[in-house]
């Protein structure tokens, strides 16, 4: 009987656990299934693209959590002039190797065509056995920690060429490369600007503590990326492609791309032929010079980054404390970055010469305004508009080597093209390390590395938007 009563009382006390139980949960897995179905729309889950799309988010989000835990150790633990050193230990460190390391990394992985999905994922599990071996010197910033940080560096990198590679094999039909890409990067974005927050919040607890959760989200970045599907270890079609056709060959128009590529490759073995290899000037001239223009827009971001990190640490904003001073900067190019990369969604394919020339343009005006009338508001506005450019103008070269990149050597010009383009943004962030603190010439050279880039590239992309397209564009 006891008993009897002791089972009626613990029934209500069941279904209110339950009720607790399920209200805690609801705003998780409420959240988890608005991600999935954000990431999945338009086709993106049954391509896998949306598979992608997530792995891209925990990149991101493991990538500003080591960012974070270096920069507390690197920047701020130390008065200014000791920090400047540090960083240009760190970027000799890291970086010089790296330009060395960074040709090799696209031909390397060219030979790894059917590990796409390993590579991603042996690049997560090596950063997340870095960060743990990077929390142990983090607290002092001893030299120790510089080759475990140039380590995490190359493994992002070689995640990103990746990446690049595998985007054209997953995209959904009536997808463009450039939305592709586009819903790819807008996910790492908003995936630092949540982890940010946290690792900083990480910070106050411990030094090490960011890194260990960095390890924790790459451990699951590595499992994820196997998730994605066998498509994308596929090799089929694929060819390497070289930045200069061999001898000079090469016309400056690309010849149409056929459905029977493969069918004349083999007839052509067949007689002996030996077929030559085409490279990305053999496409025309616009992947080149939309290529230039990214570079000086990448050299901008690194120039940035580490001249206004010196800069307003020194020299905060008028009215501001250092570290407010660094965030509005910081936030003003997420801001920008963001807004580029959902213009570029829209825009779509659109012109993307001409997209290149004028983003170019803009932020050239930007930065004479911010060289001549040097101020709190300009070198916001200017933060701003290098992040909305850089964003714009490189959705809009992924769309010239979508179009003007015969399929078979396309995802070799996708790893040749990141590689060039993270060399700009080293040299970049070496010059803003040797400058003077001075704001005025800041913003002058700033203005300096866009005139040279739109001085080498503007008119030939101006002259082949005027010439137009050989090849049918993708929308």
């Amino acid at each position: 009987m006891a008993s009897a009563r002791s089972h009626d009382a613990s029934g209500p006390l069941r279904r209110t656990g339950r009720s607790i139980g399920h209200a805690l949960q609801t705003p998780f897995t409420g959240t988890a299934r608005g991600i999935r179905k954000a990431t999945h729309a338009h086709g993106a889950g049954e391509s896998g693209l949306g598979k992608l799309i997530e792995l891209h988010a925990v990149n991101g989000a493991g990538d500003v959590m080591i960012t974070v835990a270096l920069a507390s150790t690197v920047f701020f633990s130390v008065p200014t002039d000791q920090a400047r050193g540090r960083v240009a230990l760190y970027l000799a460190v890291t970086m010089a190797p790296f330009i060395l390391l960074a040709p090799v990394i696209g031909p390397l992985l060219d030979r790894l065509p059917h590990g796409r999905r390993a590579a991603m994922a042996g690049s997560m599990l090596a950063r997340a056995l870095l960060a743990l071996t990077m929390s142990g010197a983090v607290a002092t910033g001893g030299l120790e920690l510089y080759p475990a940080a140039l380590g995490v560096l190359v493994c992002s990198k070689a995640y990103g060429v990746v990446r690049s590679a595998v985007v054209p094999r997953l995209l959904p039909p009536r997808f463009s490369l450039v939305k592709a890409n586009s819903r790819v990067t807008l996910a790492g974005l908003l995936a630092t600007g949540v982890a940010a927050p946290i690792g900083a919040g990480l910070q106050t607890i411990g030094p090490p503590w960011p890194l260990y959760g960095a390890c924790a989200i790459f451990a699951g970045g590595a499992v994820l990326a196997f998730t994605l599907p066998h498509k994308v270890d596929s090799a089929k079609g694929e060819r390497k492609a070289q930045l200069v056709p061999p001898h000079g060959e090469g016309a400056d128009r690309p010849e149409p791309v056929r459905k029977n590529t493969t069918r004349r490759t083999r007839a052509k073995e067949k007689n002996g032929e030996k077929e030559k290899r085409p490279g990305l000037r053999s496409v025309g001239p616009s992947v080149l010079h939309g290529l230039q223009a990214n570079a000086s827009h990448r050299a901008l971001s690194g120039f940035l980054i580490f001249f206004l990190a010196f800069l307003l640490r020194e020299h905060p904003l008028a009215g501001q404390s250092a570290a407010i001073s660094l965030g509005i900067v910081g936030v003003a190019a997420g801001v920008g970055n963001a807004l580029g990369t959902a213009v570029g969604s829209w825009l779509r394919a659109r012109g993307p010469e001409i997209i290149i020339a004028s983003v170019l343009g803009l932020a050239l005006g930007v930065a004479v305004l911010a060289a001549a009338f040097f101020s709190t508001v300009m070198v916001a506005a200017l933060a701003a508009m290098a992040g909305f450019t850089q964003a714009l103008s490189k959705l809009s070269l992924d769309a010239m080597i979508q179009r003007d990149v015969p399929e078979e050597v396309r995802t070799s010009a996708f790893a040749r093209s990141e590689t060039l383009l993270q060399m700009a943004w080293v040299v970049g962030g070496a010059i803003g390390i040797a400058l003077p603190l001075n704001g005025v010439l800041g913003m002058s050279v700033a203005a300096g590395i866009l005139a040279l880039g739109a001085a080498a590239s503007v008119r030939g992309l101006l002259a082949a938007a005027r010439r137009g397209s050989p090849h049918p564009r993708v929308a």
